[in-house]
């Protein structure tokens, strides 16, 4: 079972490397790695180039990180494709759990599991924000995925054939194309769920994550409304929830955690 990877760069030169690493060192035999870079200047095109014939990568100008995901989503070849940001990796023996997954279960479209936070070092950061994602993210609810964005996109793997029934990201988001994503699939069919960390979502200031973005949430609310169907309350919980998280992150910049 080929698993396709898509990474979407642009001057990523400080961690891409690990991320590539994190691909290529799995236990996982047929997996295509697919770098789209977006015309790095930074030194990220040299990396590249040590890593042709393992890895397929194109370097070209693009329309953002969406349109770069959607690039490579269209060059896949594997029956199940993800994406890793350029900043992100994989927990070892990650990719041979998913392919285990979706062969036990042939009518599993989609899966997730889950995801550390690591700093620039990659040591571990806000473990008490993983373990409240750990527990909603325990048994797939859509009702739940409505109220709060528990699943965490590095850890996100699907079977390529959705791609036609659903299409690929939406470009037009910015901020939360993954979980417009996830709600697009989500109301079609339920998600499985591997009980392991898959994957380690990296947290720095350089980041789109890497500050307070009440635009996100917002973005997020709006989503929840546009997707809530017969379950409003959910979508009264979302905007509850976006109060919270908006505070929740403030405090802890405030504090540097």
């Amino acid at each position: 079972m080929r698993i396709s990877v898509i990474t979407p760069s642009f001057n990523q030169a400080r961690f891409i490397e690990r991320t590539i690493h994190s691909v290529l060192d799995q236990d996982q035999r047929d997996v295509e790695h697919i770098v789209v870079d977006g015309g790095s200047s930074d030194g990220t095109l040299d990396i590249l180039r040590r890593y042709t014939g393992r890895i397929v990568w194109i370097s070209e100008k693009d329309r953002g990180q969406t349109h770069a995901i959607n690039k490579g989503l269209r060059l896949a070849t594997g029956e199940i494709v993800a994406w890793l940001n350029s900043d992100d990796t994989y927990e070892p023996g990650a990719l041979a759990l998913v392919a285990r997954h979706f062969m036990d279960h042939p009518d599993s479209r989609w899966v997730y599991g889950k995801c550390r936070i690591v700093n620039d070092a990659d040591r571990e950061i806000r473990p008490f924000i993983t373990w409240y994602k750990n527990l909603l993210l325990a048994k797939f609810s859509f009702a739940r995925l409505l109220a709060e964005n528990y699943i965490s996109q590095p850890a996100v793997f699907w079977r390529r054939r959705l791609l036609d029934e659903v299409g690929y990201l939406s470009e037009e988001e910015y901020f939360c194309m993954d979980y417009d994503y996830w709600l697009r699939i989500g109301s079609r069919s339920p998600a499985g769920v591997i009980d392991a960390y898959l994957a380690n979502f990296r947290y720095h200031r350089a980041s789109k994550s890497g500050s307070v973005n009440k635009k996100q949430f917002a973005d997020e609310l709006r989503l929840a409304r546009a997707f809530r169907g017969e379950h409003p309350f959910a979508v009264l919980l979302h905007t509850a929830n976006y109060v919270k998280i908006v505070a929740a992150y403030k405090l802890l910049e405030v504090l540097g955690l």
